[in-house]
């Protein structure tokens, strides 16, 4: 397989036919013969002998005579061209023999050239190497023999500072005012720098009044630094003085300066990270910085490299460089795009570079279970019809194996894919055939394996169908005036019918399921469009089969397919035109189908090393045949998961490689394997557990120095810890000091400083200083803080309080964190009587103070932040005379709780001991736990005990009381500020000194407390049963405080697997009452257990007791196993029912009611075990008491019950419910007296409850409306019915656990509504049946009569008319009101009385009994309130 870079006819080309070619050849010829010919000519004019005459006649002569040589030659000429055809192509052969010989010729002067160079460019490597060597040899630091010099001039002069500097490599210089960086392109008319000779300087032009100022100048090389400074003093002129004396003033001013760069200095700000992203998505890596100077016309370069490897413009990947950033974004991600991206600022001073990872996923896959996408696809070797593709394997740790490959093409600027093989292809490299000459085409793959097809991976650029042979037979000749001959080989093959044989037939790859053949074209091959033929025999067959016939082949190769594995085949080639078909090739070397790469060997061992806190360093070694690799895929898997997970998407090259992404504290195990075309290797043996931590490095610098005290000859400073210690612990710090306006600094210390506070002794008083500080481990001293302020030493005599100083934050959360702070070392002319906190937003101006009252605590929780916003803080002690300075301002804090954040929680260990835990996973081996309450390191030993374990530490309590309560915080150092806090409240205290009591003094746990049981001969048995029992527990009963034994009265017993321990009392008297406990121990647990039995309970336990043994005696004859109880049929009988048990043949049964015998149609079965009465047609005379009787000789047994009261209520009820499904619909029957409603039942009593209801409204029995019944039917007579008792009856009768009704509607039952019960005579009321009166009085006999129409009303006495006198008075009042008066009623007035009221539909008849009893005689009893009852009168009865 060719290597090679892709052609440039294969990344832009044109169609071109064979005529085209042909007719171009042939025109440029044609014109350079003719140019030839003309030349020829020339010189024959030309001649000497032509040039020398000097005679006109003679001149004319010879112009005749050249006249006359020329027409011969033009006719000389012309016969040439028609007859002597075959002499001109052989001139035209030697012209060209000689051309091609000049060609060679200029070809190897080239060559000789080229050669040159080659050996000159190795003698200036070579130079450069010795070069190299002697500068290093000479190489020195920035050393300065002449110094800068102050200055003082007048205002409006100019000034040179000039310094003299030595070092190898040539030092860069930069000038300084006052610090800050001099740049002349800031201010060309100001500053001019000139540097020669190791001579630097700087020109101030025409200097005023702010041009003061401490100059410096710093040379820097790779080997060191070196500085120089000085003062200029511009004075400036007033009155007579003379500003400018003579010859001092420049006549002539500089107008403008070239602007002389030595360095572009390029920082990067916000840089890109590791970064991980997924397929399909679209990402920008982005890079900020700060170039120094920025200018438009001299910018720096900004290239990106993936892998180093160069990256341009295209279609996956934008780049951008502008407005202080560089960016690159890609518009669809694929695992090619995944690598180490590396950012390159190129200047003419150097290059600035910064580099990260960039991971890219599986997309999730369309089918679950499938590979990923495969990667890389490129093509090689095109041809005329076909071309090799290959591609790289997807990563597939979590997925089935791959099983094969499908490719893909489509022709550019087509959508139409094409699979290119039926089956997959086992191997990374596959031959695409079928091409069209000429056309461009685009490639991509698909992996296969159990689960499915993947994605597609990401298309290949473009390859165009072309035979690269066809350009080495094209030769291009450049001529004069920008001329070229273009000459093909085609034109000189001549007139060749048929072509020869093809040459050098050989298999240029071989492989398990495909040969590819290549060839060399016949030489000649003729001008006509050639086509090969392959023919193939397998070794010992002697026969030859075409492999190709169908569809001929263009390309010297060709891949031939459908071999058999482990046969070994020869083939030949011919080659054919439009004239035939050549001779066969030579044949081949027989050639065995084999897969020529082999699978990779495993990889050797692998190591994990720490690297930061969430990436770690993997190496292993290469696998011992490490040819044709495409790289390595490296696993990891938590410890303990067994779930492995794909670090690297894209193999990778080398045997060492970061993994990044892991999470922090976590503990990993590692695994490599190797990948080549033909697959994976085994997976590599897992490397050592390794834990997530950062790599052992120097400290990093501290920060935040602070004055805290000055008495005038000493200063007392104070700083903050590097944020990080570098994986170990901070041993000390060593803290330099200068002088302002000094270069120099100078060690304060030569042992470590072990606190972040020191005093710095012999100080000049009023002199001004600045200090930095730099942290030392075991790895080494780390990078120094940046330069303090300047602090004057002058004493501090002020009244009120120094600054606060060493500011922390912790505990950040959402809305709050905690502020820690130490105290001031100068307290001022009084204590310290507490604190104020300010806050503010970054980019605000005003502080707020966060407690309106001073605090006399160090720390203080700022709450009611804003999430998401950034603060700074400062404290401010307070005493008497005021408050104080104010501390340094804390570094911004982000207020947001970061993600994982974990807290303090408590616990109680086996031991019962109390503790607070906290775990923190970014913990290394440097970090320290440091406890604290009220925040207030924890240094107690006899009150806490610490333990701390990798990533876990403990506090524990060893004596806990009350005055543990309070505030416990913990804070981790050398992690990104975690910490927290737990408050132990009495409540929290209680809970854990319960669970703590539970566990030293550990308790039996019980399934059940001691309890009792009656069994069924009477004895009482005490059992209780624990959670569990071992084999060496033991126990004893007490009762009444007095152990008892096992023995024949208490009977002990223990079932330790079951955990049951009981006793059981034979005999329970009235003497076992009191206490009963059961004491258990095991081990170090114990347990007990009481049960009391005094008074009622005792009783009640003693009752039951006899109960049972009674019951035990009893059973031991005949007896009833089930009493007497009773139950309803579905015939409405009610059965008397018992069970009896233990009967013989000899054994007697009765039945008794009330004591008296019940005779029994049959006698009952009592081998059956159960005997019935049966009652029908319950009835109030039913009712009493109930038994059965059973005995023999071994005993005897009664059951009663009491059929009254509730029990008889419960069977009428149950009797209602049988009944009730047995209901029929409501029927209507026509009486005299109106209308009946009637349900038939199977069994009816008037004692069932019942209701009749109408429109809804409960019916009451009356005169209007009587309820009753017989013995299976239940009725509603309606007497004399009207249209208002039109409507829907119910009737509803009520079982004992569910009721029935039945409804029937009335309305327009017309038919038995009838006129004589409605509208015929009546008598309403208001008569009563007797009447009894002294004689004497006046009676007064009124009713009430209706009729429609009205009714003739007439009186009776002793059922005879009467005739209406003084003595009886008649009245009919409103047509309704009728009544008779008789006064003073007489003993003969006694009798009779009848009202009769009629009409034509008939009437009705009321009889009244008068009875007159004289003055003095005792009144006759009757039955008092009783009225008249009416006697019904038919229509055509007579009045």
């Amino acid at each position: 397989m060719s290597s090679v870079a892709m052609p440039f006819y294969q990344r832009r080309h044109k169609h071109f036919d064979q005529s085209y070619r042909n007719i171009q050849t042939r025109y440029v010829l044609e014109e350079y013969a003719a140019r030839k010919a003309a030349s020829r000519q020339a010189a024959y004019y030309e001649s000497p002998g032509l040039g020398k005459t000097t005679c006109r006649l003679c001149a004319r002569r010879a112009r005749t005579l050249a006249h006359e040589a020329i027409q011969e030659s033009r006719k000389r000429t012309h016969e040439q061209k028609s007859h002597a055809s075959e002499e001109k192509r052989i001139r035209f052969a030697s012209e060209l023999s000689a051309l091609e010989k000049e060609i060679h010729t200029a070809r190897h002067r080239a060559r000789e050239h080229l050669d040159r160079l080659a050996i000159q460019r190795m003698v200036e490597e070579n130079m450069a190497l010795e070069r190299h060597a002697v500068e290093e040899s000479v190489s020195r630091a920035p050393e300065i023999l002449v110094r800068l010099r102050s200055h003082t001039v007048w205002e409006k002069m100019s000034v040179s500072l000039c310094f003299t500097v030595q070092g190898f490599p040539t030092p860069v210089v930069q000038w300084y005012k006052n610090e800050e960086l001099i740049t002349p392109a800031s201010d060309p008319a100001k500053y001019r720098i000139e540097s020669k000779y190791g001579v630097h300087v700087l020109h101030i032009n025409r200097a005023d009044f702010d041009d003061s100022a401490t100059y410096s100048a710093v040379a820097t090389n790779v080997h060191g630094q070196a500085s120089t400074n000085c003062a200029v003093i511009v004075r400036r002129f007033r009155g007579d003085e003379e500003p400018h004396p003579a010859g001092i003033m420049p006549f002539h001013l500089p107008l403008s300066y070239d602007v002389c760069f030595t360095h572009i200095d390029v920082q990067f700000l916000e840089k890109f990270g590791v970064t991980f992203g997924t397929e399909g998505e679209t990402l920008t890596l982005k890079c900020s910085m700060l170039i120094t100077p920025d200018l438009k016309r001299l910018r720096p370069r900004a290239e990106w490299y993936r892998d180093d490897v160069l990256i341009k413009d295209s279609k996956w990947t934008k780049l951008y460089f502008g407005e202080g950033q560089a960016a690159l974004s890609f518009t669809h991600l694929n695992k090619d795009d995944e690598g180490l991206y590396t950012l390159r600022m190129v200047t003419k001073g150097g290059v600035s570079e910064y580099s990260a990872y960039l991971f890219v996923r599986d997309a999730d896959a369309l089918i679950t279970g499938a590979p990923g996408a495969p990667m890389d696809v490129k093509c090689h070797d095109a041809n005329r019809d076909y071309v090799i593709v290959t591609w790289k394997p997807p990563n597939t740790t979590s997925e089935s194996p791959v099983i094969g490959y499908f490719v893909d093409k489509c022709e550019v600027g087509l959508e139409n894919w094409v699979q290119c093989n039926d089956a997959p292809v086992k191997i990374c490299k596959y031959p695409v055939t079928g091409l069209y000459e000429g056309r461009s085409y685009i490639f991509r793959v698909r992996a296969v394996n159990s689960a499915g097809i993947s994605r597609p991976s990401r298309v290949s650029e473009p390859v165009a169908a072309l035979d690269p042979v066809d350009l080495e037979r094209t030769q291009t000749i450049h001529v004069d005036e920008g001329r070229k001959i273009v000459i093909s080989k085609d034109d000189l093959e001549g007139d060749i019918q048929i072509p020869g044989p093809p040459t050098n037939v050989q298999a240029s790859e071989i492989s398990k399921t495909y040969v590819v053949l290549s060839w060399d074209p016949p030489v000649p091959r003729g001008r006509e469009p050639l086509t090969y033929f392959i023919e193939k025999s397998m070794v010992g067959s002697g026969s030859w089969q075409r492999v190709n016939a169908q569809v001929a082949v263009k390309s010297p190769r060709y891949a031939v397919f459908d071999l058999a594995e482990g046969k070994s085949y020869v083939f030949r080639v011919l080659s054919a035109n439009k004239h035939g078909i050549s001779d066969p090739s030579e044949i081949t070397q027989p050639i065995q189908p084999q897969d020529t790469i082999v699978v990779p060997s495993a990889p050797g061992r692998v190591v994990a090393t720490r690297n930061t806190k969430t990436s770690v360093v993997v190496q292993w070694d290469k696998p011992k045949h490490e040819e044709d690799l495409y790289g390595y895929y490296i696993d990891y898997s938590v410890v303990g998961s067994n779930r492995w997970e794909p670090s690297n998407h894209k193999p990778i090259k080398y045997n060492r490689f970061v993994v990044h992404g892991l999470e922090t504290g976590e503990q990993y195990v590692f695994r490599v394997k190797a990948v080549n075309a033909v697959g994976f290797s085994e997976n590599s043996q897992e490397s050592e557990a390794i834990t997530v931590q950062a790599a052992l490095t120097c400290p990093s610098y501290p920060h935040g120095i602070t004055l805290l005290n000055c008495d005038g000859h000493s200063m007392t400073l104070g700083w903050k810890a590097p944020k990080y210690s570098g994986g170990s612990p901070i041993l000390g710090y060593y803290m330099d000091k200068r002088e302002a306006n000094h270069q120099n600094w100078h060690e304060v210390n030569s042992s470590l400083i072990t606190r972040t506070i020191y005093t710095v002794e012999d100080l000049t008083e009023d002199a001004f200083y600045e200090f930095k500080v730099a942290a030392a481990n075991l790895v080494g001293i780390g990078q120094p803080s940046d330069p303090s302020e300047h602090f004057k030493c002058k004493a501090w005599t002020m009244p009120e309080p120094g600054p606060a100083y060493d500011l922390t934050v912790c505990e950040v959360r959402n809305t709050s964190l905690v502020l820690l702070w130490k105290a001031p070392v100068y307290e001022g002319k009084s204590p310290i009587t507490g604190y104020l906190v300010d806050y503010k937003e970054v980019d605000t101006e005003d502080w707020i103070t966060a407690n309106e009252k001073p605090t006399s605590k160090r720390y203080f929780k700022v709450t009611d932040l804003h999430e998401g916003h950034t603060y700074v803080f400062k404290v401010r002690a307070v005493n008497d005379a005021g408050v104080g300075k104010s501390s340094e301002i804390s570094e911004p804090v982000l207020v947001e709780a970061r993600p994982g954040t974990k807290e303090i929680f408590s616990g109680v260990d086996d031991e019962g001991n109390i503790f607070l835990a906290f775990e923190c996973k970014e913990a290394t081996d440097a970090s320290h736990f440091a406890w604290g309450k009220s925040y207030e390191e924890i240094d107690d030993s006899d009150k806490f005990k610490i333990e701390t374990e990798g990533n876990h530490s403990k506090l524990y309590f060893k004596n806990p009381d009350k005055s543990d309560l309070g505030t416990y915080s913990i804070s981790v150092s050398d992690t990104d500020g975690v910490s927290s806090s737990f408050v132990m409240d009495d409540e929290e205290f209680e809970r854990l000194m319960t669970l703590s009591n539970e566990i030293k003094n550990p308790t039996i746990p019980l399934k059940s407390e001691l309890a009792y049981e009656v069994l069924e001969k009477g004895e009482v048995r005490f059992w209780i049963q624990a959670e569990s029992l071992s084999p060496d527990s033991t126990f004893r009963f007490v009762i009444n405080d007095k152990e008892v034994e096992n023995s024949d009265r208490y009977k002990i017993n223990c079932d330790r697997s079951n955990g049951i321990i009981e006793m059981v009392m034979d005999r329970f008297t009235i003497d076992n009452e009191g206490t009963y406990t059961v004491q258990i121990q095991d081990g170090k647990a114990k347990n007990q257990s009481s049960l009391v039995l005094i008074g009622d309970a005792f009783k009640a336990v003693l009752a039951e007791s006899e109960l049972q043994r009674k019951e035990f005696l009893r059973k031991q004859g005949p007896h009833f196993s089930e009493f007497l109880y009773w139950k309803v049929t579905e015939e409405c009988e009610v059965l008397l029912a018992c069970k009896v048990a233990n009967t013989k043949k000899e054994t007697v049964f009765k039945w008794y009611k009330d004591g008296s015998g019940i005779d029994v149609d049959e006698v009952p079965d009592l081998q059956k075990g159960e005997c019935h009465l049966s009652i029908s047609r319950l009835s109030r005379k039913d009712e009493g008491v109930y038994k059965a009787t059973l005995s023999d000789d071994r005993g005897h047994d009664v059951s009663a019950l009491e059929l009254s009261g509730k029990v008889y209520d419960d069977i009428i009820l149950a009797l209602s419910g049988v009944s009730g499904k047995s209901a029929s619909p409501l029927k209507i029957l026509c009486t005299e007296e109106g209308i009946r409603l009637q349900c038939f039942l199977k069994y009816y009593n008037e004692e069932m409850k019942v209701n009749w209801s109408h429109r809804e409204s409960k019916i009451s029995s009356g005169e209007k409306m009587k309820i009753g019944g017989g013995e299976d039917v239940a009725w509603l007579q309606i007497s004399e019915p009207t249209e208002k008792d039109k409507g829907n009856y119910t009737f509803e009768i009520f079982g004992d656990k569910e009721s029935y009704k039945r409804t029937l509607d009335l309305s327009g039952q017309g038919i038995f509504i009838r006129p004589d019960l409605y509208d015929r005579g009546k008598v309403i009321g208001g008569l009563p049946d007797v009447v009894t009166i002294m004689d004497g009085k006046t009676l007064n006999l009124t009713c009430t009569v209706f009729g429609n129409p009205d009714p003739e009303v007439v009186w009776f006495k002793n059922d005879k008319a009467f005739e209406l006198n003084e003595h009886y008075a008649f009245s009919l009042e409103q047509g309704k009101y009728a009544s008779l008066t008789i006064k003073g009623v007489t003993s003969e007035d006694s009798g009779k009385y009848s009202i009769h009221v009629k009409n034509k539909y008939g009437g009705e008849t009321v009889d009244v009994t008068v009875s007159v009893y004289k003055h003095g005689e005792t009144m006759p009893e009757i039955k008092p309130g009783q009225l008249a009852k009416p006697r019904r009168i038919p229509p055509s009865e007579e009045v």
